[in-house]
């Protein structure tokens, strides 16, 4: 008989669930123990043949390749259809057990760099109800900018993407940086999956690297930030 810790063939083994330290939101201690998370859209052939899009659905996985949580996205058909990639929308990050860990919320706002009184911005709630952080877009004419903000909705760290997210046979990367823009903190890589699954599909990976030491909280809002980022400028219709 094979032992219980023994995956079976063409299962993905899921990563060891390890000890909760005072202070952290159930379920993101997966978080206290890695320094990068791989996030792996699944391809929906019904979006890739007939183009009809549907709720978006994510492997998350530690640098290893085991299971750290699974996404989906809950939405309207109405809303995906006619919004496209800038709908609002509700992701559910669950963990191995099938517990929801945390819950992202991106409200419906402006599409234009032009109109800065309303810019994209995204919640990160862990446990689902308690916000931990935020991720606002900020008015830049030339480049992609983030703020990550804590709880009390003060800035931690920035997010500064390319001029041009459109890259061939290369990485797409967005910097982490200090608040300053001084220092390098970590990494948001939109990753190139090849030709064919790029040209028909927008199934898209993404590689997140920050301080194994970062608060959790705010490891956290990278990660939900990841989600934004695709949405806005690689979630497009084939």
């Amino acid at each position: 008989m094979a032992a219980n810790n023994v995956p079976m063939p063409n299962q993905i083994p899921m990563m060891p669930v390890p000890e909760r330290p005072a202070g952290c939101p159930p379920g993101l201690e997966y978080l206290i123990q890695i320094d990068q998370v791989l996030v792996h859209q699944k391809i929906e052939l019904v979006e890739a043949i007939l183009g009809w899009e549907t709720n978006n659905k994510y492997m998350v996985k530690n640098s290893i390749g085991q299971q750290v949580f699974y996404a989906s996205e809950e939405n309207n058909c109405c809303n995906r259809q006619f919004c496209g990639p800038m709908r609002s929308f509700v992701i559910h990050v669950q963990d191995n057990m099938g517990q929801e860990v945390m819950t992202l919320i991106r409200p419906l706002k402006c599409a234009s760099c032009c109109c800065p009184c309303c810019l994209q911005e995204l919640e990160i709630q862990s446990p689902p109800g308690t916000p931990i952080g935020y991720v606002i877009q900020d008015w830049d004419l030339c480049l992609p900018k983030f703020t990550v903000q804590n709880e009390k909705r003060e800035g931690v760290l920035k997010i500064v993407g390319p001029f041009c997210s459109l890259k061939c046979c290369a990485d797409v990367n967005f910097e982490v940086l200090s608040m300053d823009e001084l220092a390098k903190v970590g990494r948001i890589s939109k990753q190139w999956t090849g030709l064919m699954r790029e040209a028909f599909t927008d199934a898209d990976n993404f590689g997140i690297c920050f301080p194994l030491d970062l608060d959790v909280k705010i490891k956290a809002a990278l990660f939900g930030a990841c989600f934004l980022i695709d949405f806005m400028f690689f979630e497009h219709s084939k």
